[in-house]
């Protein structure tokens, strides 16, 4: 069963969201304080973390920058009252998705489905695709960039993957979203943009991702054989 970490300091609302989560084989664990879900996550066996914007220590933006800097464990941010800062910083930082508060449920453990299988390798016509300068090994998800390995997002991994399996064709925003997400959703197309821009800078000094003004994005990069 899949075990994520709720880090919100209302303990309140751990238990009964656990037992909702409990309903779809989900392990849901509260920890209140940023320190010791640090603690937690760096002992490993948690699938995915959820945090709060608003902690006690350190806001969950630090929180999130934290984790990532030794991790790629999928993150849900919950940000107050939907604010679109909120949501900008949270992305910008690495989350892999957001969710406003209050929110409903079911619809955090529809965002915790997705993230869960953004993680999970699907088969491609190749295992490795090879560009130039660019070589994604699909069994493993790593990414090397010129003979060095990239540390992505699964957000920024699943972007990559989509665009690397038809290099040339322009995907929209709509189009990114819907893949990444798994489900129709209230676009928020900027979440895209923030995405692009990451891997982008991640994937420097290659020129990979093309963008076509109000039409969308595409693998710039030249297949090479293997």
């Amino acid at each position: 069963m899949p075990r994520i970490l709720l880090i919100d300091d209302d303990e309140q609302l751990g238990p009964p969201l656990a037992a909702y989560f409990r309903r779809y084989e989900l392990d849901l664990e509260q920890a209140v304080r940023p320190s010791a879900g640090l603690a937690r996550l760096r002992a490993g066996g948690f699938d995915a973390a959820i945090l709060d914007v608003m902690l006690p220590e350190m806001d969950g933006f630090a929180l999130c920058r934290t984790i990532r800097q030794d991790s790629d464990l999928p993150i849900i941010m919950l940000t107050a009252r939907g604010d679109v800062m909120d949501r900008v910083v949270g992305l910008e930082l690495g989350a892999d998705d957001y969710l406003p508060k209050p929110f409903e449920p079911r619809e955090l453990v529809a965002r915790v489905q997705t993230v869960l299988r953004r993680r999970v390798a699907r088969p491609a016509a190749e295992p490795t695709l090879r560009f130039d300068g660019l070589v994604i090994d699909t069994a493993r998800r790593a990414v090397q960039r010129q003979g060095e390995l990239v540390e992505l997002t699964g957000s920024e991994y699943e972007l990559l993957l989509l665009l690397a399996r038809e290099p040339g064709r322009v995907f929209s925003r709509d189009d990114i979203l819907n893949a990444l997400r798994g489900h129709e959703a209230d676009l928020y197309t900027r979440a895209v943009d923030i995405v692009i821009s990451r891997l982008r800078r991640k994937l420097e000094p290659l020129d990979a991702i093309k963008t076509l003004r109000n039409a969308g994005y595409a693998l710039a990069l030249p297949r090479v054989a293997a």
